[in-house]
């Protein structure tokens, strides 16, 4: 990547049906602040959501992240009584921007202190099934080391629909994330001026608008105003 004059990484989670590949206010934002390492953070839903979230080790200290399986459940629930919000509400959604600098200063750093997060797992043997510890580290590991962090907040709607679990699932399916998707993209057509019509419930379907027609729901007018889409449908270029 250096040999190639690459100075910024934009990390995603595959698993993220909205993600905004190379998000340029994002992007834009931590070039200007001189950010090594940053990260997008939705708020938490509910205080039990598995998903890790950023906090600080001690005054002054280091971001990092806190997988939900390593937060007790007293702090998982326990109320910033400023805000009215989850005093560790800033989920950790894996859509992070580093400097390539920075990630080759910390490459070393991480290997050396070998700092691992446990984690229980059901493993197959010769017994059948058994549940063994496995030691896991992630991208995000690196966070402590950053001489510059920021954490910047994006709508849950618009950016996060995960896919975790198979469809049947109550949550995270491949199914809800695509309705996510729909309902998104069909709130930007209406918002540059068109109708959409369906013959089932709109909640569980809408429009789909082609990401080499529009980035965000940008560029709609033209294409929409006054114009009338039956879902499902897609907009292409």
């Amino acid at each position: 990547m250096a040999a190639r004059g690459v100075k910024y990484i934009d990390c995603y989670g595959v698993d993220n049906a909205l993600v905004r590949v190379a998000d340029p206010s994002f992007l834009g934002y931590c070039i200007d602040k001189g950010i090594s390492a940053a990260a997008k953070v939705v708020r938490k839903a509910y205080p039990q959501e598995k998903v890790g979230v950023f906090v600080r080790r001690g005054k002054g200290g280091p971001l990092t992240v806190v997988e939900y399986s390593e937060l007790d459940t007293n702090l998982a629930s326990e109320i910033n009584q400023e805000t009215g919000r989850l005093r560790f509400c800033w989920s950790n959604i894996c859509l992070h921007m580093f400097t390539l600098d920075f990630l080759k200063q910390v490459a070393d750093g991480l290997e050396k202190d070998s700092i691992y997060h446990l984690a229980e797992k059901k493993i197959p043997s010769i017994h059948g099934q058994t549940v063994g510890l496995k030691l896991e580290q992630f991208i995000f590991d690196a966070f402590p080391y950053a001489p510059s962090t920021a954490l910047f907040e994006v709508l849950r709607e618009e950016e996060f629909a995960p896919v975790k679990n198979a469809n049947g699932s109550s949550f995270d399916t491949p199914d809800s994330a695509r309705l996510l998707v729909l309902r998104l993209h069909t709130r930007w057509v209406v918002a540059a001026g068109g109708f959409v019509t369906h013959s089932v419930p709109l909640y569980s379907t809408g429009v789909e608008v082609s990401p080499l027609r529009s980035y965000t729901g940008e560029n709609l007018e033209a294409l929409c105003r006054g114009r009338t889409f039956h879902a499902p449908c897609e907009i292409t270029c």
